[in-house]
């Protein structure tokens, strides 16, 4: 399959899946970046009720695809994932566990499954699993990473699989996506681009912050936890560090990130907050549209690709 076809299955015009950001991904932006030729996506990593009225809000804002991205280990995962059938979702994206016991019926309902993967061992046991294709997602994304990066992870999923591979982490202009595409993917995930999108509710303070990252301003915490999370350095980041060296529990840690993601998100704190971000946040300088996003990316990849002939 190449990128018309994955575009085609899913009825998209550009090989572009926006990230369901925890907090962030609602139906402005999911309906937004859908309205632009790309996938909008919803998180799922939220009450049942409030993903349910995104979803009948997105509804009113599009009339084309957007799908809901299921965070497994979430104590509504079973809810949500019944929830995407009865509102006749197209697409679910998956993370932080198996869908193995979701899939006969999203399946029986036309939903297409692309799980989120951070190794090949994974992705073959989505395969297996039943999954349509797969998030090929390195540690250069924001929030939840895993260990490899998107340059190493990519092309070795590509080689083990033999449904579609997206890629993710790192990529945040027409550079990024033509590299995977190079590597092998069909189509990319963006989310860091994103959170500075007109459309994107995300605090101001925030994505204020993201425009005047640096290459360097990133840090990844919770290793020790299990659980790692890359986010823009501040007070937090500083404190949690510190306990993580001192060999504070994990009880401890969690209790010190307990609501730290909301507090960024909507109430701006960017100092004690979990500004979530990926490695990427150092090439973004304005805001746009998700529209102007989407086809300034695409229109860079054109270009690239009629330089090198490709």
């Amino acid at each position: 399959m190449n990128s018309k076809d994955f575009c085609n299955a899913i009825d998209i015009e550009y090989p572009i899946i926006q990230g369901g950001m925890a907090w962030i991904a609602d139906s402005s932006l999911a309906a937004a970046v859908s309205n632009a030729g790309g996938l909008g996506i919803i998180t799922g990593n939220a009450p049942v009720e409030w993903v349910r009225e995104e979803i009948q809000k997105a509804k009113k804002l599009t009339n084309k695809p957007f799908g809901v991205n299921i965070m497994l280990l979430n104590e509504n995962a079973e809810e949500i994932a019944k929830l995407v059938c009865e509102e006749n979702i197209k697409v679910v994206t998956t993370g932080a566990g198996n869908p193995g016991k979701y899939i006969e019926m999203w399946k029986a309902n036309g939903v297409k499954v692309i799980p989120v993967v951070a190794s090949v061992a994974l992705a073959k046991r989505m395969e297996r699993a039943g999954a349509d294709a797969v998030i090929a997602e390195g540690c250069e994304s924001g929030g939840h990473v895993g260990d490899l990066t998107t340059m190493t992870l990519v092309p070795q999923v590509v080689d083990a699989v033999s449904i579609p591979v997206l890629a993710a982490g790192g990529i945040g202009d027409g550079r990024g996506i033509a590299a995977a595409f190079m590597l092998g993917a069909v189509a990319v995930q963006v989310g860091t681009r994103f959170l500075v999108a007109e459309e994107c509710t995300v605090h101001p303070k925030y994505k204020k912050r993201i425009l005047k990252a640096k290459d360097i301003d990133t840090e990844v915490t919770g290793r020790s936890t299990g659980h790692p999370v890359r986010v823009l350095r501040n007070k937090l980041t500083r404190k949690f560090l510190l306990l993580e060296k001192s060999g504070a529990s994990i009880e401890e840690l969690n209790e010190l990130g307990k609501g730290a993601l909301n507090k960024a998100v909507k109430e701006g704190d960017i100092d004690y907050g979990s500004v979530m971000a990926g490695q990427i946040a150092g090439l973004i300088k304005k805001e746009q549209t998700a529209k102007e996003i989407i086809e300034e990316m695409f229109q860079e990849v054109k270009e690239l690709m009629e330089n090198f002939h490709v």
